[in-house]
């Protein structure tokens, strides 16, 4: 039995939680409404406030969907009650963010500026103190939308080994190389 799968979620007071014939599962709360389509040889059970998902054998292909879809649908209700947050540091001379909407816009040490336009699911805001790093901090209800946009983010700067340059996740351990050394 996956150790993931056979855990109930518990839906919190002000989520309701739908599953239509066709196994959609509609999640709605205070921060929003998520939909996902899930396997129709996994069945879905709410009784009460506790939502159980289960496989009907121990195929391979029910197995590795069984916690899959398990926890798809946690993070859904904790999306929808809680959010997900993400914050991401500029660090480097020059290197900066500006949200004009909900369009970022970064200086990345190109020659030109990179634009790209968030989903509107996300909201934004850019903290740049004096002498300090740019700081982008992301909200949103859907985990997957907001990993998504804030590995594209990274992507177009990655930290580089030697100094630390680039575009970082607030807590996230970087591995440094040292430089040359001088001959004696």
């Amino acid at each position: 039995m996956s150790r993931i799968g056979k855990l109930p979620i518990t839906i919190p007071a002000n989520v309701t939680v739908n599953v239509s014939d066709t196994n959609l599962v509609t999640v709605k709360g205070a921060l929003g409404e998520l939909k996902q389509q899930v396997d129709p040889a996994i069945k879905l059970t709410i009784d009460g406030n506790v939502l159980t998902v289960s496989r009907p054998n121990d195929e391979k292909e029910n197995r590795s969907k069984h916690g899959l879809y398990r926890a798809l649908i946690a993070n859904m209700v904790k999306g929808v009650s809680e959010g997900f947050t993400t914050e991401q540091e500029f660090i480097g001379v020059g290197f900066k963010a500006e949200l004009n909407g909900q369009v970022l816009d970064m200086s990345l040490g190109f020659s030109h500026s990179v634009l790209l336009e968030l989903p509107k699911e996300i909201q934004a805001e850019c903290i740049s103190e004096r002498r300090g790093n740019t700081i982008l901090k992301m909200k949103c209800a859907d985990k997957q939308l907001l990993g998504q946009v804030a590995a594209k983010i990274r992507s177009l700067r990655p930290p580089e080994p030697y100094k630390g340059k680039g575009i970082k996740f607030v807590n996230e351990e970087l591995r440094r190389k040292a430089g040359k050394s001088a001959k004696v």
